[in-house]
């Protein structure tokens, strides 16, 4: 049996299960099949019943939900949480347990691994069970693939981001198996005391489809302005580097890379980002990536599929241009709507 962490989102509109939880899952219920037996989740918060439900279209035969009947669990606890993931294991036996390669699920998977006295194979693409287990991972920043033997009674492990697509199954509903960890108060002496909501009024960073990223070869946190009116007429999102947010052009959210947010869009456009390995993590996952740099031996030049080598000053707006001539003759050639 496999047993796989969810997480979930809050927003206005309820619960939402995360993405990356739902790739990690693909990853689980091949595990399962190879294994010959079922799929488990543990969903932690009685916020998570709202979505507990939807999991059996993701193959997923019986539903952990962890609730301690004083609402400490609704807020992020990680040794809280991480207690909690283990009793469950304790009590049914997996093979293996998973989560996703998200922040909150590396460090939940190394608070078990510590209670657990067991090994943690992090950011992994490809897994094999077996005697022993083999499992691929990203190491260096992404930079290398490492195969390696992962051993223990149970499994610890988490998936890289991107690394399965989410599919859904047709299977029925899942049992709900409410189950309520012994935990302490040193369990909670870290958890999250308050939340700043980002703007929902922009396209996010993980959801979209085209990304305008800006580096501090742009120039100043004014430049960005150009970026921002490139990245509405693409119907996309800006992001940036983090020499970005560290010289406090932008925010901290609005960052690609390995201490970023991963992304994924069909186009990513890097405008004066030198390439760095950390910013390359967070975006080796764009289906194409289109570079300009003045400098032709950056280094995200070379891993770049189309490279425009220019001084951004006279290429962005040349750029901005062209798009809005594009989008206008668009909007005139739209039949009228009667």
């Amino acid at each position: 049996m496999i047993l796989a962490v969810i997480e979930y989102d809050r927003s206005p509109q309820g619960a939402q299960l995360n993405d990356l939880s739902l790739q990690m899952l693909a990853l689980g219920r091949r595990l399962a099949e190879q294994l010959h037996g079922p799929l488990h989740a543990v969903v932690i918060g009685a916020g998570g019943r709202s979505v507990a439900g939807s999991l059996g279209g993701h193959g997923v035969a019986v539903v952990h939900l962890v609730e301690d009947g004083s609402g400490r669990l609704e807020e992020y606890a990680p040794q809280a949480w991480a207690r909690a993931i283990v009793e469950v294991t304790s009590a049914v036996q997996p093979a293996a347990v998973l989560a996703a390669g998200t922040d909150r699920g590396h460090e939940l998977m190394a608070h078990v691994g510590a209670q657990l006295d067991l090994p943690v194979a992090a950011n992994c693409t490809e897994v094999t069970p077996g005697d022993p287990w083999m499992v691929t991972r990203l190491r260096w920043g992404g930079s290398l693939l490492e195969e390696a033997e992962l051993g223990g009674a149970v499994k610890l492990l988490t998936v890289a981001p991107h690394s399965f697509a989410a599919e859904e199954v047709d299977a029925a509903a899942p049992r709900i198996a409410s189950f309520s960890p012994q935990l302490e108060e040193t369990d909670f002496r870290v958890r999250v005391a308050g939340r700043v909501e980002p703007d929902r009024s922009k396209i996010s960073l993980a959801d979209a489809k085209v990304v305008v990223g800006g580096g501090r070869g742009v120039g100043s946190p004014e430049a960005f302005a150009l970026l921002e009116e490139i990245a509405s007429l693409l119907g996309g999102t800006v992001g940036c580097s983090r020499a970005v947010t560290s010289l406090g052009w932008r925010p901290h959210a609005d960052q690609v890379g390995q201490t970023g947010t991963r992304i994924a869009p069909d186009l990513y456009l890097a405008c004066g980002i030198s390439g760095a390995i950390q910013h390359m993590v967070g975006c080796r996952s764009a289906k194409h990536l289109i570079a300009i740099n003045k400098d032709p031996d950056a280094p995200i030049m070379a891993q770049a599929d189309y490279t425009v080598v220019g001084d951004l000053q006279q290429v962005l707006p040349a750029l901005r241009d062209a798009l809005r001539e594009a989008v206008g003759q668009h909007r005139d050639a739209a039949p009228a709507v009667r």
